[in-house]
Order: C-alpha cells, then sequence, then structure tokens
C-alpha cells in the first residue's frame, strides 16, 4: 500500500465513523485507518470507508481492532443517513442552477447590428462552426443560407428527406431552395436550437450570407432598435 494515500484516506473519514466504534487497522508503517471490514482471505483484507473501500496486504497490517455487530449496524445506518443528506445538498444545487440558467435564458439580450440603408445586418454563429452575416428579415418565414455558407458548413443537400421547395423573395420572384433544420444559429448570447432553414439553389440573391428569419426570431420576444442600433431578444416562456 502506498503511505501517500492514506494521510488524505484518514482525514476523509473524520467524521465518516467514529474511532471508538469502526474496525481500525494499524499499518506496521505507523498510520491508521478506519472503516468496516467488507472482505477478508489469507492475503488482504479490504475495508469499507463509506464511499469507496480500501484494500491492504496482511504483510503491511500490524493489527486490526475490531467492532460488534451492533458498531457495525450504527456506523453503517449514520453513513446511509450522511449519504442521503450528501444527495439532497447535490439535488438542491442542481436545482438552484437550473433555476439559475433559466433566469439567465430569460434576461433580455442585447445584440448590436450595423446598418446600410434600410438593412439590417446581424453577426449570426450556424451550427457552432461558421460565421455569417445574416439580414435580418421579419418578413422571411425561416433562416435563410446561401450556397457559400452551406458549403462551409458542410451540408449534404441531397441527404434532406424534404424534396426541394420554392421560396418567394421579396421582389415576387420564386427560385428553388432545399429544406434543412441547423443543429444551432446563435445570435451573441442568444441562442436556438434545431432551425429551420432553407438554402437557396437556383442563384446567390443580394441577402449578405443569408436572412435570420422567422424560425429563429419567432422564439423570443424581440424589438429592433433603430436608434441605437440594437436587437433586444427576451427567450419565450
Amino acid at each position: 500500500m502506498n503511505p501517500k494515500i492514506l494521510i488524505p484516506i484518514s482525514f476523509l473519514l473524520f467524521g465518516l465513523v467514529s474511532g471508538s466504534l469502526a474496525d481500525t487497522i494499524y499499518l506496521k508503517n505507523g498510520r491508521s485507518i478506519e472503516g468496516l471490514i467488507a472482505k477478508e482471505d489469507n492475503e488482504t483484507v479490504e475495508l469499507d470507508v463509506g464511499f469507496g473501500t480500501v484494500k491492504f496486504r496482511k504483510t503491511e497490517i500490524d493489527n486490526i481492532d475490531r467492532s460488534s455487530p451492533e458498531q457495525v449496524s450504527s456506523i453503517r445506518k449514520g453513513w446511509k443517513e450522511q449519504k442521503e443528506v450528501e444527495e439532497k445538498r447535490r439535488s438542491e444545487r442542481a436545482r438552484e442552477l437550473e433555476e439559475e440558467r433559466r433566469r439567465e435564458e430569460l434576461e433580455p439580450k442585447e445584440v448590436s447590428f450595423s446598418k446600410d440603408s434600410q438593412r439590417i445586418v446581424v453577426d449570426a454563429l450556424i451550427n457552432n462552426k461558421i460565421n455569417a452575416s445574416l439580414l435580418l428579415d421579419t418578413g422571411a418565414t425561416t433562416v435563410v443560407l446561401s450556397n457559400r455558407i452551406a458549403e462551409e458548413l458542410r451540408i449534404d443537400r441531397g441527404s434532406s428527406d424534404k424534396e426541394d421547395i420554392e421560396v418567394q423573395l421579396a421582389d415576387g420572384r420564386k427560385i428553388e431552395a432545399r429544406y434543412v433544420v441547423l443543429d444551432s444559429v446563435r445570435v451573441e448570447d442568444a441562442e436556438v436550437k434545431d432551425v429551420g432553414a432553407v438554402i437557396l439553389l437556383d442563384a446567390e440573391e443580394d441577402i449578405e450570407d443569408g436572412l435570420l428569419g422567422m424560425s429563429f426570431l419567432n422564439k423570443f420576444n424581440f424589438q429592433i432598435d433603430t436608434l441605437n442600433n440594437k436587437l433586444v431578444l427576451q427567450k419565450r416562456k
């Protein structure tokens, strides 16, 4: 047994078992460790320390003080109660963290945008891989991506289980497109997963890298502040 392991174990056991009740193994190197003997054979002794076991060779052991059956029962009861307390504490902490995450998620997010004439351009991260400049378009039912962005994302358009669709542009023209579902679209701290989108097939239109449409925007209550060039996004409950 490596003596270095015994020092932290001794500290961890303090408070888990009582020295007057527990089995105590005294080692030839002068150290001791408390717990409950779980297994023993001619060569080794395995000690249960409440959160795991430690095995010793009998050649390392000088002496063993053994607890009575009543003491063993009392110690195991104490271990069970302590584990229940620790589990309750972990569960409460997990709930607190989840509530904090939800509160943060529902806090309004301010997104800066650039404005060119009447067009609003927002920087977005697609599938946590590719940065794209998307025109904000509340009239677009979905996110729209250019062929170039689709190629950078390595989207295999031919593997989609959707048929090619026809989309109508703002000027009334209709062009072929392919429907896909993006893993995620992130605009600064605002993120939406599983976002419906279309990839333009017929032509590269004057849409920057694409359009930020309602398949993303409808997950938020949003405000467009053109005076301060801010898009305010608040996640819907």
